[in-house]
């Protein structure tokens, strides 16, 4: 068995240990492999030991890795910041967004979406830890900008994502994602997607609610950022 197909059987463990001590339903919880500065070759190993679902950051790379693998039935998905000139590509190119956090980057979103493709998945960005370096919405700016996605012709409002200040409290870490998930409940617009955890903390994650954990390093070890990202 290759080391990414072992790495995928240990998280996928760690999932399932964490999903039955919170009594929740195995198959609610979805593994997003972030794939971001790993190759083409790297994903279609995972593929091949049972993923289907791909997180990325960076637009250019991304879209040379879906062209390299255009024979695979991959979901992708967009997790990085967006900038409002790469807002077509992802459009066309992306079954899921997680990093949205303004109107206008989802009006844009919603009109190039391509008529043939079914509603682009949408995931709102939250900055819950308050980081000035991080993106996402305020808690406070939510409700008005979820209401004002769901109005968009061309996409699907599903939930949250969520990226919080790192921690080896776990008490921090269950209070940071029980937040994510009492603003979701709050907005009382039936979403059924947190996307929240990664590596270190995705079992606070499953037991506040996660469904989708967003797992990197884990699965392909460190990242070489020595690549350009474009």
């Amino acid at each position: 068995m290759s080391t990414i197909a072992e790495n995928i059987a240990k998280v996928g463990a760690r999932i399932r240990e964490a999903a039955q001590a919170s009594q929740r339903n195995l198959t609610d919880i979805g593994l997003l492999a972030v794939s971001k500065t790993k190759p083409a070759a790297a994903i279609r190993e995972a593929h091949a030991a049972g993923l289907c679902d791909f997180g990325e950051n960076y637009l250019q790379e991304a879209l040379e890795k879906q062209a390299e693998l255009s024979d695979l039935p991959l979901i992708w998905h967009f997790i990085g910041p967006i900038q409002s000139n790469k807002t077509r590509p992802i459009a066309e190119h992306f079954d899921w967004v997680h990093s949205v956090d303004r109107l206008k980057i989802a009006q844009r979103l919603s009109e190039q979406r391509p008529a043939h493709l079914p509603p682009l998945n949408i995931c709102l960005q939250v900055n819950v830890s308050a980081e000035d370096s991080k993106s996402g919405c305020s808690p406070e700016a939510l409700p008005e900008l979820a209401k004002a996605v769901t109005a968009l012709p061309n996409l699907h409002l599903r939930g949250l994502m969520a990226i919080p200040e790192p921690t080896d409290d776990i008490a921090a870490q269950h209070a940071a994602f029980a937040h994510l998930r009492q603003l979701r409940d709050d907005l009382a617009l039936d979403l059924d997607t947190l996307s929240m955890g990664m590596s270190h903390d995705l079992e606070a994650a499953i037991a506040e609610g996660a469904t989708w954990v967003r797992i990197g390093t884990a699965l392909f070890g460190a990242r070489d950022y020595g690549q350009p990202t474009h």
